[in-house]
């Protein structure tokens, strides 16, 4: 169950309305026959709180991350799934649950279409923003792997020269301090291998030196992965336009999908408890 299912249920309380409680206890009734009918395949699919996000790029200028917009696609998604399944119960033996997605679901299948479109253009299948996501971080992307190469390869000749000089350990190898590629080198050879020191172990017994040779190549890395994060969120800001006209539909929806999974939940557990669902009297 979802956090905002989860919400509906710390929010359940006594009603005295008598169309209120028999429609919700019909509701409950033709969800049981459906996820009990071997005919159908109830669709099962995640929920998120994007609530806060999509308050917040509200405001011109700011904009969902990675993160959100994948939530948010895998969200659309499966409102689209249930609005399909709805569509085809037979509305004679479930007419509360066939006609649900029309009178409830505020936003069209056209739009889930053309935003999961436009967020599978820019983000891959783990959530990542694609190379490919425009031709600019095509190019950036692809000058620094360019660059980390060129910096790796340097730094392994370094590396193999001063292990044959006995300066370095045979199991010494590059690594990472202050997000650049350094050598750990003995203190007593730091200044035959030449360069700028980021870091010393906790010991003292190795300094991580940058060797003057990639410097120039390991600054122009920094620059480039600058204009990657400027690009990305220059991506993202033009996506979030995109999204934000429809954020109060978006809303309608995530409570919508909130109040299926509420009432799955409460159809799962009467079939647990082998419960029937009482006939009230007006």
């Amino acid at each position: 169950m979802s956090g905002l299912g989860k919400e509906r249920v710390d929010a359940m309380q006594w009603l005295t309305h008598y169309p209120t409680v028999r429609d919700l206890l019909a509701r409950v009734r033709e969800m049981m026959a459906v996820l009990t009918d071997p005919a159908l395949a109830f669709p099962h699919g995640e929920i998120y709180d994007l609530r806060e996000a999509l308050s917040r790029i509200r405001i011109e200028g700011l904009f969902m991350d990675e993160a959100e917009l994948f939530s948010l696609r895998k969200m659309l998604d499966y409102a689209g799934q249930l609005e399909r399944f709805f569509a085809t119960l037979d509305r004679v033996k479930y007419p509360l649950l066939s006609n649900s997605s029309r009178s409830e679901h505020p936003i069209s299948n056209n739009f889930i279409n053309s935003v999961c479109h436009a967020i599978d253009k820019i983000i891959d299948r783990y959530g990542k923003m694609r190379d490919n996501a425009s031709p600019e971080l095509a190019r950036i992307r692809k000058e620094i792997a360019a660059s980390q190469g060129s910096v790796s390869r340097a730094l392994n000749a370094i590396l193999r020269q001063a292990q044959a000089e006995g300066i370095l350990e045979k199991d010494a190898a590059p690594t990472m301090r202050e997000g650049r590629l350094v050598l750990p080198v003995p203190p007593a050879y730091k200044r035959k291998i030449g360069g700028i020191v980021h870091d010393e172990s906790a010991t003292g017994k190795t300094v991580f030196i940058e060797p003057q040779q990639v410097v120039e190549a390991n600054n122009r890395i920094r620059e480039l992965e600058g204009e990657e994060r400027r690009e990305r969120i220059r991506i993202l800001m033009a996506i979030t336009t995109e999204i934000r006209p429809e954020i109060p539909a978006i809303i309608a929806t995530e409570d919508y999908l909130a109040e299926v999974d509420f009432l799955c939940a409460k159809a799962l557990f009467a079939l647990d408890i082998h419960a029937i669902v009482p006939e009230v009297n007006n």
